[in-house]
């Protein structure tokens, strides 16, 4: 699985962000380009301890856990997957401020490689590093592709 960390990696993440249009349709689902911009934005703030979230319950965290390991394995997401109510976004968001937070954003997790101590996650718990970068990979590129970058 590749990672935000990896060089490589954030460098095509960053030029996948500036090949996309303010007039780009998505695929699938029901959220704008810009919406999809801030959207992205919310994982990344969470890891980076930027935000949080309201811890879920014992119970919802171990629910959370049987598919913990789906958020950084080889397997693409499937389209149209529920966003936790946190992370909707329905609200007009301006394409170039949101791609410019964005932009901020993937070159701060990924400046952020060699960090030790990781926000425990509201949902599904601690994560290593290397699953952090994993995962924050594993959504951007789920979005890109839903707007066919």
């Amino acid at each position: 699985m590749r990672s935000i960390f990896e060089d490589h990696t954030c460098k095509e993440l960053l030029e996948r962000l500036e090949a996309l249009k303010e007039d780009a349709v998505p695929q699938w689902g029901t959220m704008n380009v810009g919406q999809m911009l801030a959207h992205c934005q919310a994982p990344l703030e969470v890891g980076l301890g930027h935000s949080t979230l309201t811890r879920v319950s014992f119970i919802k965290r171990w629910i959370f856990g049987l598919f913990k390991a789906s958020l950084y394995n080889d397997k693409p997401w499937k389209k149209n997957l529920r966003t936790a109510p946190e992370y909707k976004i329905t609200d007009k968001r301006d394409f170039l401020v949101e791609k410019s937070k964005l932009k901020l954003l993937i070159e701060e997790f990924h400046a952020a490689k060699h960090r030790k101590n990781w926000p425990v996650h509201p949902y599904f718990g601690e994560f290593t590093p290397e699953q952090w970068g994993k995962l924050e990979y594993k959504h951007l590129d789920h979005h890109f592709r839903q707007f066919n970058v």
